[in-house]
């Protein structure tokens, strides 16, 4: 398969041929079975190597304009594969070695892991004349489990708080409850799952 890509940010083992680009976004579709946007399959991309921006954002319209992708009808930044871009996947995928397959579809879940999670819970960070105050909320579905204010000193302890927050806010919650319930057993579960923290 020639390489008409260009390469700039492409990781070795990355794909270089336009046609091998389309058939991963395809497969991404038909692997993941939920619709997602254009932003989630190019980072999921450009996260490992595997393309660079231009290439994964070009081919993604190519796909679209040929109708092998085609918006929601209700949610329009969000896409899901035709009957024809399935196809490509189903024959086409095992042109494209396991490894790129399986680095796309792992990224590609922890990113809709992180949306769902960022639209679950949310932060928000305000700048005031002392620093910044950081507000974290906790959702159950459709309502408000905890929502939690503090202050900080600076931007760069405001971004980390979002950060670690987005990652677990399960775990978040269960140390708030641990601490003010005091219960024992909690609290001796919370300090387990902090000591696993990498």
């Amino acid at each position: 398969m020639a390489f008409d890509t260009f390469d700039e940010g492409i990781s070795l083992g990355g794909v270089r041929s336009k046609t091998e680009v389309r058939i991963l976004i395809c497969y991404l579709f038909t692997s993941v079975k939920q619709p997602m946007s254009k932003e989630t399959v190019v980072d999921a991309l450009l996260e490992r190597g595997l393309t660079n921006y231009f290439e994964a954002s070009s081919c993604f319209d190519d796909l679209v304009k040929s109708g092998n992708l085609r918006a929601l009808e209700d949610k329009p930044k969000l896409y899901e594969a035709t009957a024809n871009g399935k196809m490509i996947s189903q024959q086409l995928e095992n042109n494209l070695a396991l490894t790129v397959r399986e680095r796309a579809y792992e990224c590609a879940m922890a990113l809709l892991e992180k949306e769902r999670l960022e639209k679950e819970n949310k932060v928000i960070i305000e700048k005031t004349q002392n620093g910044y105050t950081v507000k974290c909320t906790i959702s159950g579905g459709d309502m408000e489990l905890m929502s939690v204010s503090m202050h900080l000193a600076d931007a760069e302890q405001a971004r980390t708080v979002k950060k670690n927050f987005y990652k677990n806010p399960q775990l978040f919650y269960k140390v708030m409850l641990a601490a003010m319930t005091r219960n024992k057993g909690l609290i001796k579960d919370t300090l387990e799952d902090l000591e696993g923290l990498s």
